[in-house]
């Protein structure tokens, strides 16, 4: 029981009529207006209360009301906090609410998403975050709650219940991850870093809280890897690229803080491909600001023409973007990179 929750000594122990004890255990003298009231006498007249007395009676139910209201407010809060804490050990596999419908994660706000480790009551964790420039290394890291206990709960999100997304600083090298969780909320996937410098990874996930709410984050760290950083200019913006002898190409004018449409074109020898559904989607497009590495990613409409793929995005502020579009052929998933400057 903590100290809130117990009544005062002061109350529980306090003499009868209001005499403390003096040094030498002896009565100690009585203040005005304090006294013990007479007893009664039997067949008597009855004694009215003594005004010390009503007014040590009214302190006295003040402080138990007192303790019984913060006691149920205290109730009240420890089980609202609780409902967003970390889960007992449901393991992953949540049904996304959304689906495979169009939807968008982390813009909206000139802040975007990724930009820290931390949101929501929710912390990356990386176990370790240096590598070697070209060799293989296990990416590790937990998902930790405002108490520092591991997540163990997410919701399958496009058929994954977390997306690993990795870039250099310059917006070079990107990757598009999938780890898998041990039964202790650990995290791991291979990672190769092929150069040095500072790269971010983000992870993309929805937690699912205890009270069976889904909280939808994107939580971002950064990487290093030893050596001597060179990085590249961003290639010029252009509304067509070419990726594996496809062309891929775009029209729509992104907009900030404005949801407008995004369509894309992907041909093969001028003739419209049929595309994919790649994690239980047909396309997926990342965005990554230049300068803070602010992160978007979204989903198109499930309804798409033969070679095309249309999104509805809000891009979080103007600025020069780096727009990374996954999508599949033939069972193969490639990657179409654009740099798109929103005014």
């Amino acid at each position: 029981m903590s100290e809130d929750d117990r009544t005062p000594d002061a109350v529980l122990n306090h003499p009868a009529a209001g005499t403390p004890a003096g040094p030498d255990h002896s009565p100690a003298a009585v203040p005005a207006g304090l006294e013990r009231p007479a007893a009664a006498v039997p067949g008597g007249p009855a004694q009215p209360a003594a005004p010390g007395s009503t007014r040590l009676a009214l302190v006295v139910g003040g402080l138990i009301i007192a303790l019984l209201a913060g006691f149920a407010i205290g109730r009240t809060l420890d089980t609202g906090t609780a409902a967003g804490g970390a889960t007992g050990g449901t393991p992953v596999g949540v049904a996304d609410a959304a689906g495979s419908a169009a939807h968008e994660h982390g813009a909206g706000d000139d802040s975007a998403a990724g930009l820290s480790l931390s949101a929501a009551g929710w912390s990356l964790a990386p176990v370790s975050a240096t590598f070697t420039a070209g060799q293989p290394q296990d990416f590790r890291f937990r998902i930790l709650d405002r108490w520092g206990r591991p997540a163990t709960d997410f919701a399958v999100v496009h058929e994954k219940p977390l997306h690993l997304i990795v870039v250099r600083r310059d917006l070079a090298g990107f990757q598009h991850l999938h780890p898998e969780m041990a039964a202790d909320g650990t995290w791991s996937v291979p990672l190769t870093l092929p150069a040095a410098g500072s790269w971010r990874a983000y992870a993309d996930f929805s937690v699912v809280g205890t009270d069976g709410a889904q909280t939808a984050l994107t939580l971002g760290v950064d990487l290093a890897v030893a050596g001597e950083y060179a990085p590249q200019a961003l290639p010029a913006a252009a509304r067509e690229v070419a990726v594996d002898g496809f062309t891929v190409g775009y029209a729509g004018v992104p907009q900030a803080g404005i949801t407008a449409p995004l369509q894309f074109q992907i041909s093969r020898g001028g003739e419209p491909v049929t595309v994919e559904p790649y994690l239980g989607a047909y396309g997926h497009l990342v965005g990554i600001r230049e300068g803070d590495l602010g992160y978007l990613h979204v989903h198109p409409d499930e309804n798409q023409a033969k070679g095309e793929i249309k999104f509805w995005l809000s891009v979080p502020s103007a600025g020069r973007y780096r727009f990374f579009l996954d999508f599949q052929v033939d069972g193969l998933v490639r990657t179409a990179e654009f740099t798109v400057d929103v005014t």
